[in-house]
Order: C-alpha cells, then sequence, then structure tokens
C-alpha cells in the first residue's frame, strides 16, 4: 500500500513503519493518523508480521506532537471528532495482538507521547525529550494521553507533566515507567533491533495471550483478570508452538515457533 505520509519496510517478521514528515517534526495531522490507521490494521491481518516497530524519520523527533496548525482551526465538534480519531488510533495500537516498540529518538511531545504510550515497549535515546505540553496551548492532551500516563506512571507524575506542561529527559522518563529503556544516540537502532528480533523469533500467540492478559487484567478486579490469565494459559496448550517448545527446552535446543 502507498502511503503519503509513512514508510513501512519489512525485515524479516518484523515490520518498521515510519512516520515520515520531518519537515514538521512528524507532527500528527489528520492525514498521518488515517494512514497509521490503515498501517496498523494492515500489519494485523498479515500473518507474516509478528512485531511492528513504530519510528518517525529525521534525527529531531518522534513526533513532536499534534498538527496545531490543523488544531487550530477546529470547532469544538470538529474538536471532538478530532480526539475520538487520535484515540481510536492508540487503542488500535495497544489491542493490535502483536508487540509494538516505539523508537523514540528525540521529542515525543503531546499526541507524539500519546502514541508512544500506546506502544507495548518503549525505547529512546539519552537524547529523548517527552512530555504533555497542552496546558501551554490552553488545552488538555486529546489522544488518551490523561489516562495512559495515569496507568504508566500514577498520579503524582501525571498530574505534574499536565498540569505544568514540562518536558522531562529520557533518564526522568526511564524512573517514571514511561520509557522501557535507554541507550546511547548510536547504540538506538541496535537495541530496537535485538528487542525486535527476541519478539519475532517467540510463540505469536503467546505473545498476544500475555498481551491480552495484561490489558485486560489492567481494567478488572483481580479474581477477573486471573480467569482471563487462566484462559490464555490454556489456549497456549492447543497450539503446536506450545509442543516445540516444551520439546526444545526437554531436548536442550531452541525452538522453532510457527504461529500455530
Amino acid at each position: 500500500m502507498g502511503y503519503r505520509t509513512l514508510l513501512a519496510e519489512d525485515r524479516g517478521a518484523i515490520r518498521t513503519i515510519t512516520i515520515n514528515r520531518p519537515d514538521k517534526l512528524n507532527a500528527l495531522n489528520r492525514e498521518t493518523i488515517g494512514e497509521l490507521t490503515l498501517a496498523f490494521d494492515a500489519a494485523r491481518r498479515d500473518e507474516a508480521v509478528r512485531v511492528v516497530v513504530l519510528a518517525g524519520a529525521g534525527e529531531k523527533a518522534f513526533v513532536a506532537g499534534a498538527d496545531i496548525s490543523e488544531l487550530a482551526t477546529l470547532s469544538p465538534i470538529e474538536a471532538r471528532e478530532r480526539s475520538r480519531e487520535g484515540q481510536a488510533l492508540m487503542r488500535r495500537i495497544e489491542t493490535l495482538g502483536k508487540p509494538v516498540i516505539a523508537r523514540i529518538q528525540g521529542y515525543a511531545l503531546g499526541g507524539g507521547m500519546e502514541l508512544a504510550m500506546a506502544c507495548h515497549l518503549r525505547v529512546g535515546s539519552e537524547k529523548a525529550k517527552i512530555g504533555q505540553p497542552e496546558i501551554n496551548l490552553g488545552l488538555i492532551p486529546g489522544f488518551g494521553g490523561t489516562q495512559r500516563l495515569l496507568r504508566l506512571a500514577g498520579r503524582p507524575a501525571t498530574l505534574e507533566l499536565c498540569l505544568l506542561g514540562h518536558t522531562i529527559d529520557a533518564q526522568r522518563a526511564l524512573s517514571l515507567g514511561v520509557l522501557n529503556r535507554v541507550v546511547a544516540a548510536d547504540k538506538l537502532d541496535e537495541e530496537v533491533a535485538a528487542i525486535a528480533d527476541q519478539l519475532a523469533a517467540s510463540a505469536p500467540i503467546a505473545l498476544a495471550g500475555i498481551l491480552d492478559a495484561i490489558l485486560a487484567g489492567g481494567e478488572c478486579a483481580i479474581d477477573q483478570g486471573l480467569d482471563y490469565e487462566a484462559q490464555a494459559f490454556a489456549t497456549c496448550f492447543a497450539t503446536e508452538d506450545m509442543r516445540e517448545g516444551t520439546k526444545a527446552f526437554l531436548e536442550r535446543r531452541k525452538p522453532t515457533f510457527s504461529g500455530r
């Protein structure tokens, strides 16, 4: 599929989706949100894709935020619809059923931070700058930022970042759980590739079960979460991958998972 604002490239079972608006610091306009929705739907349907890496083009930014030139012209009704469109994209990513890694080399602000938080793993360069600065525009986060940041970093950090609109560095983001790993700028691609390779070699049905159980468990009482985990655990026992994994362990070799 051809995109105007994205690049998509496969390396084995790993698909890299790159937001390609470096002159706009990869800001999320309506077209980009629509194309990201199509790109993630395509990744969901493609059985050959086991892992997605989400990146931003250029040196400066993962995504520096929403496109303010568009937002400034919206009516309240249009703004609500734009918020819903952005939230729907984030939810698609979060519920993809395949691991999504955010590669953050620079700014991840506003909608960019919200996009990163919808990914399952976030790997940042030591040069990464992260924040929810919407208050400085007389706005609040509109693509899920108040909710996902609350779940990732807790109430005190969420109130601080959203109320004050400060940008934090990579180490602070790591300490809050917003980033999973921080590496030197020249090691970022190597680290992301290593994680993606490990995930791509894992059993896809088990990966999906982990993602689903954690996502569901975070939104319900523990007894419901435990029941969901037990069901996902049982599902693995119907797979060839489970038999291959246990057999390989007993035979002291690396497993080869087929996704069945």
